[in-house]
């Protein structure tokens, strides 16, 4: 008898089964699983997020096989997707797609020019004619570097006159460290400038430790970089923003603030540090990265498939 396939939205209770999906996955991409299950509920209950419409778990005979996410909170016409699905898995992956593909195309009503972006994965468990039959096109790839710590990684001297300060007073120090990330990273790849309250459920701010936030400041230019880290997986500390405002570039302080995050984590008794970067980081931060000993973890591919092209566009 032919086994049957359901599709049907997410809910709370389904983050362990969705958080042990990703971790066979993982296995699979990189050896390992690395999703933690607070990374899970927080997709979960994300405020622009409504599982009825906008979730999808989809089912062979009482097992999950795949998993997809839909949102558009990065401004009109653009809507995102996480997508993951078992390997061999070719129905249940065309289903959840069509699935996505229909929401994204509600979610992104009344843009001329729409499109939708999706980051499966390293890519080892899809077909590899999938979504390029569909119309997607890879339109960046990212790398996750990690680097091992020790006790070699002590705090650095810090250039000179630069102070540093961390964010765990009172609210207008997180205030400030969101200002600083939205100027130095505007011109970042799919950055999307955000409010105070809206940037904080993108990181999920509401829980982070904010002792682990730090703001640098340099004589005669006030504050001039910003580093954001986080404590909560299982695996690995993790850097999630690190930036250098314009004026203040060529000084060090980069530098400075990556191996102050080496130092710190170390201290906290990590023995690895990870981030993720941009490939085509018109920045430099790749070599930055990689002249301070991290090396490619493995490697994801952001998908677009365009939904809707504007004459304008469809005439460029």
């Amino acid at each position: 008898m032919a086994r049957m396939l359901t599709v049907r939205p997410a809910g709370p209770s389904d983050a362990e089964d969705i958080c042990g999906l990703h971790n066979a996955i993982d296995r699979i991409e990189i050896g390992r699983p690395e999703t933690d299950l607070g990374a899970v509920e927080a997709d979960l209950r994300h405020p622009d997020v409504h599982l009825e419409a906008d979730s999808f778990l989809a089912f062979e005979s009482g097992r999950l096989l795949g998993y997809a996410l839909v949102w558009a909170d990065s401004g009109p016409g653009r809507a995102d997707c996480h997508f993951r699905v078992l390997p061999g898995r070719g129905a249940a992956a065309v289903r959840l797609l069509e699935r996505v593909e229909a929401r994204a195309r509600e979610l992104t009503t009344g843009a001329p020019h729409a499109y939708l972006w999706l980051a499966p994965s390293g890519g080892r468990t899809l077909d590899p004619g999938l979504l390029p039959g569909r119309g997607y096109r890879t339109v960046r790839s990212f790398r996750v570097l990690t680097r091992a710590l020790g006790p070699a990684d002590t705090p650095p001297e810090p250039p000179a006159g630069l102070t540093l300060r961390p964010c765990d007073g009172d609210e207008s120090e997180r205030r400030r460290a969101h200002a600083l990330i939205e100027e130095t990273f505007a011109e970042h790849f799919g950055h999307v400038e955000r409010p105070y309250e809206p940037w904080l459920d993108q990181i999920d701010g509401r829980g982070l430790d904010w002792s682990l936030v730090w703001i640098a400041s340099l004589p005669g230019l006030g504050d001039v970089g910003v580093l954001l880290t986080r404590d909560d997986r299982t695996s690995m500390g993790w850097l999630s923003h690190l930036g250098v405002r314009a004026r203040a570039r060529g000084r060090g302080v980069g530098s400075f603030l990556l191996r102050h995050c080496f130092a710190a984590y170390a201290a906290r008794g990590r023995a690895t540090l990870g981030l993720d970067v941009d490939v085509a980081n018109a920045s430099g931060a790749l070599r930055l990265y990689e002249a301070h000993g991290m090396t490619t973890y493995h490697s994801v591919d952001t998908w677009e498939l365009m939904l809707r092209r504007s004459a304008l566009h469809s005439q460029g």
